[in-house]
């Protein structure tokens, strides 16, 4: 474990738990996104379904998750009173969590395990999908990539929890 993760798990032991919103899978690069009301999460590939779920066995980058904060605040940039997750090309939206603290921890959402890592920093494509300032509306609120640790079926209303560190998953 990394000195950024304990510290994070330090601060994040209070947390309370948050709401799993939407779930969206991209069924080919830069195709459509199909949002779904549930989904199965299969350990070290990504959601099934999903066209991430083809590449590299235990990328990190199986699963994208965004939380609703942030996209109350891409709105407020951008002067919009909503977005469609959609737009955003991220797979799970969740709600009640600061999910800044939510990095390197262990979540539970369904019967599924994730642990996010690497920011998911927005890409050009989001000028197209929201105009121009998209990216930069996004900057620091473009969410999490997060590899699947443990299998189960994850659906939209689930509870998001964090789980202490020393939790043995597999």
């Amino acid at each position: 474990m990394n000195s950024q993760a304990r510290l994070l798990d330090k601060l994040a032991k209070d947390i309370k738990p948050g709401r799993l919103d939407w779930i969206g899978l991209r069924t080919v690069r830069r195709g459509e996104i199909a949002e779904v009301e549930s989904v199965q999460a299969l350990a070290e590939q990504g959601l099934q379904g999903d066209h991430r779920c083809r590449k590299t066995r235990g990328s990190g980058r199986q699963v994208t998750i965004i939380s609703r904060e942030f996209i109350e605040q891409i709105c407020r940039h951008m002067g919009r009173a909503s977005i469609d997750p959609a737009l955003l090309r991220r797979n799970l939206v969740v709600s009640g969590m600061n999910l800044n603290l939510l990095r390197h921890q262990i979540l539970q959402i369904g019967e599924a395990i994730i642990v996010p890592g690497a920011l998911c920093h927005p890409c050009s494509r989001m000028n197209e999908n929201l105009g121009e300032g998209g990216v930069a509306a996004m900057y620091g609120y473009g969410g999490l990539c997060a590899k699947i640790v443990r299998s189960g079926t994850m659906a939209v209303g689930d509870a998001v929890v964090r789980l202490p560190l020393d939790t043995e998953f597999r």
